[in-house]
Order: C-alpha cells, then structure tokens, then sequence
C-alpha cells in the first residue's frame, strides 16, 4: 500500500510532455490518477505480487538495436524492474519485433480495450548507467544488446530524479556482497597508466551496478570536434562551449495545415562565435562491452552551424515550456558554413 505522499507525487508525474504526441494506449494511462494508477499497475503491468511502484517518469527512449527510432514512453520504476510503456508508432516501425504484434492482435479499434507493448529491464539483471553531458540523457545497459535503453529526458531535473530513485530501490536487491576492494591512491584510482588520461567518473552501487558519469576531458573533446568543424583555425584554448542542450527542430511539413510540423531531434552546442546543430548518437556510445566493432556512425555528426555575428533576431514564443526559438540569420550566402547544405532551416 503506496503512501499518499507516493501517489500524490506519481499522479504529478504521470503528465505527457505537451509538444509530443502520443498514442490512444497511452493516452489512457495517463488520463489515470491516484490509486486508479496503482492499480493499473499492478493488474497489467507488474510481473510479480509484491513489487512496488516507486517512480513514474514520461521521456523519450531509444533502444540499441533501433537508434534510429526515438519512441514517447511511460517509464515506471519498481522494486524489481524498469517498465516501458511504448506508443504504438515503435511497434509498427520495427520489423524486429516479435510476431505477436502482427495485425490479426491489433483489431482493437472498436473496442474499450487499449493494447500497448511494454518492453521490462530486471533490475537483477542491470549492470551499469551511464549519465549523458549535463545530464540531458541517460543510458541504462544490462547483458545483451537487447537490454540498452537511453532516456532521453532533456531535463537535468527529471534525470537527477530518476537516478536517485533507481539508487535507493537498487539498495533494497539483495545480491552477493563484492569482495573488499583494496586501498588505492587517488592517481591509481582514476588514472589510466597506459594513457595517462583521467577515466570517465565511476560510482559503483553497493548492488555492483555501475554509475558513469562524464569528466572533463568529454568537453574537451567535444570542443575539438567543434574547432575542426569551423572554417578557421580556432585557438582550443579560447574555445568555449557555453551550452549543450537536446532539442529539437521544427520542420514545418509542406502541403499540410499551417500548425503542422515535425520535430527533428538534434543536440544544440553554443560557443562564443558560433551556434551548431549536431545529429548526435545517443545510444552506441561509450561502446558496450559485447561491441565487436565500432557502430556506423560518428557520435556527432554536424547538421548546420552559423556564425554568431551574423545572427539578426531571435524570435520567441509566447508558450509555456518548451519553449520555441527561432533564429533569423542574414547571411544569405551563407559563405561560413563549411559544406553545403540543402535544407535552409531559417527561412529565406
């Protein structure tokens, strides 16, 4: 039995993010509230008797062998597993899936019924997180390439939340103690002898799952990556990179209604000279250990890029958050740009 504390905070929770649209499955859920929530839970979704639900969280999730397809999810955290509730759109999209999603279970138009395909991560078998670049996005890995999922929040806050929770019911497994580690020294611990460069942050939970988090030297990195991407030969030293966000970018579809649009995920950097919009990997990287060769793709890949000296007006909306940007930029030749681009994202 859930405190009300802990149903008044996961009816709070259980708000689909505005500008993403989901299916009629989902929906439902999350027009339920309170004990109704509960007990949706534990009569279609919980594996087990006594698992409790602790979190419930909405984001966008990529699996690792569909990187390609970013899915809306409702994420529910309990005492045994990590639930995904997919929208229908994944099931349709990925030719992977089992033969069970085929269109003979899916006549579920006419009826009350709402079908939705759930995919479930044990926490037995968790082995490590990995926290992205300020916290926009995480990765959660077990065994397999079939058990990577990343959360693509795009909120420090809802990541900070998430991973605090799923610390304290990790705390709650009971798993074999591992053996005493021994006594090292700073340098030992977090430097590598054969490059001499710092390792990313590690924090390994009393339940032996690994917390990764980024250090310094990924910021550097990314600050090179954007250096060779300018048309100059920048100074490193004087490059700085004074945002990193996950957005996304409005694409307004052609021959449709007005307000029609489709959102384009891309990772925005802002330097002090320029503004890039980047196609990043979110989910092959760092390479998990079952990786017998690199993934097909660079983890950035440039999208566009401007000069910040040539940026004329930003426009904002008046909506409440998220909130829409759009930069208007007059350099009609656009000669900084480094290779051509046939998409013109700002207008004419």
């Amino acid at each position: 039995y859930p405190s009300e504390f802990l149903i008044q905070k996961i009816t709070e929770d259980n708000q689909i993010p505005l500008h993403l649209h989901v299916s009629v499955s989902l929906q439902y859920v999350a027009g339920l509230k309170g004990n109704a929530l509960v007990e949706f839970f534990h009569g279609s979704i919980a594996e087990v008797e006594n698992e409790e639900l602790r979190h419930l969280m909405w984001s966008s999730v990529l699996f690792y062998k569909t990187p390609n397809i970013e899915v809306m999810a409702c994420v529910l955290l309990s005492t045994k597993a990590i639930y995904f509730l997919l929208d229908d759109s994944f099931i349709h999209a990925d030719e992977h899936q089992s033969e069970f999603w085929t269109k003979e279970n899916w006549d579920c138009d006419n009826s009350s019924f709402h079908l939705s395909c759930c995919f479930v991560l044990k926490l037995n078998d968790l082995q490590s997180v990995n926290v992205g670049l300020f916290d926009q996005y995480f990765r959660i890995a077990g065994h397999s390439a079939d058990h990577i999922v990343t959360c693509l929040t795009r909120d420090s806050y809802e990541t900070h939340t998430f991973i605090q929770q799923l610390m304290a019911v990790l705390s709650l497994l009971a798993r074999t103690p591992s053996p005493e580690p021994v006594d090292k020294d700073f340098y030992s611990e977090f430097g590598s002898k054969n490059t001499g460069k710092m390792e990313n942050y590690e924090l390994i939970h009393s339940s032996r799952v690994k917390f990764i988090y980024p250090n310094e030297e990924e910021i550097g990195d990314l600050a090179f990556l954007v250096a060779e991407k300018m048309d100059c030969l920048t100074d490193l030293q004087s490059l700085n990179i004074l945002l990193y966000v996950l957005a996304f970018q409005v694409n307004h579809i052609e021959g449709s209604a007005p307000n029609t649009s489709s959102l384009q995920p891309k990772t925005l950097i802002l330097t002090s000279s320029d503004l890039f919009l980047f196609d990043e990997d979110y989910i092959s990287y760092p390479l998990p250990d079952f990786a017998k060769e690199p993934p097909q793709r660079d983890k950035y890949q440039l999208a566009d890029g401007r000069r910040i000296r040539h940026l004329d007006r930003v426009l904002m909306g008046y909506q409440t958050y998220p909130q829409a940007l759009t930069f208007v930029f007059d350099d009609v030749q656009n000669q900084d740009l480094m290779q051509n681009l046939a998409l013109d994202h700002f207008g004419e």
